[in-house]
């Protein structure tokens, strides 16, 4: 095989990766914001949070995406952080 045509499939795999990883970006950042719309929605952001539930409250929801719109409904009830031995 010539080395012309190598060096053609090799920048051809690299594009061919390239815009898959631009694909999955855009998807993660599509996904988190139709997680974020959801929670204004709820109207999470309207009073901003004062502990851990609300800001968990907020993440998670963002996390689920278009879950929230079959069905789910995450919250975070309290939170509890370890305390570091005596």
């Amino acid at each position: 095989m010539p080395d012309h045509e190598i060096r053609q499939r090799d920048i051809h795999a690299r594009a061919v990766r390239h815009t898959g990883a631009r694909l999955f970006s855009l998807l993660v950042l599509l996904w988190l914001a139709i997680g974020l719309l959801a929670a204004g929605q709820r109207h999470y952001f309207e009073n901003s949070p004062t502990n851990c539930a609300g800001w968990g409250t907020i993440g998670i929801t963002a996390l689920a995406g278009p879950l929230n719109y079959v069905g789910a409904n995450p919250k975070v009830d309290n939170c509890t952080v370890p305390q570091p031995s005596p």
